[in-house]
């Protein structure tokens, strides 16, 4: 059974790298792998509400640097589910904001291919997030990946459907 996920998780990687692909994203994503996370999220147009709170949160620079960063980034679309109150509330406390927008990221470049190969990964601000591929489909902390391997001079991003939020 174990080699059975195994063998649908890689199919479902190899789909992605073939397509550039993952739940219905299209394949004319921008891939900028000469901008930096941050200029790559601008350069997308559906990461509005992300790089404002990077900016906020004093991140920008840190996604502007060297790296390698993997960074689960949630849409816009994903933003606008989360209450209005809770963002508020984040955009007030700098250290809460900072915490939220670092479960999102991981150190090192990770790609689908490396990521479905992984039970869970760890995230900057010392959070796990679990790794589970249904369906065909890549989740990350619960989140669905949308568009994976949105690739950046100073690693990967995988756009989220969902924010991830400490429990």
């Amino acid at each position: 059974m174990r080699q059975i996920r195994t063998i649908l998780a890689l199919s479902a990687v190899t789909a992605v790298a073939v397509t550039g692909m993952i739940g219905g994203a299209t394949a004319d994503t921008p891939r900028a792998s000469d901008k930096n996370i941050v200029a790559t999220a601008v350069a997308a147009g559906k990461f509005k509400t992300l790089t404002s709170l990077l900016k906020r949160a004093g991140l920008a620079k840190t996604l502007q640097g060297k790296g390698p960063y993997t960074v689960f980034a949630p849409t816009d679309a994903a933003f606008a589910k989360v209450p209005d109150a809770t963002l508020a509330r984040l955009a007030r406390n700098r250290a809460k904001l900072r915490s939220v927008l670092l479960l999102h990221v991981a150190e090192g470049r990770l790609t689908a291919a490396k990521l479905t190969k992984r039970r869970s990964v760890k995230t900057l601000n010392g959070h796990r997030l679990a790794i589970r591929v249904r369906g065909g489909k890549v989740f990350v902390g619960g989140a669905r990946v949308v568009t994976a391997d949105v690739t950046a001079s100073n690693g990967v991003i995988h756009a989220i459907n969902k924010v991830l939020l400490p429990r």
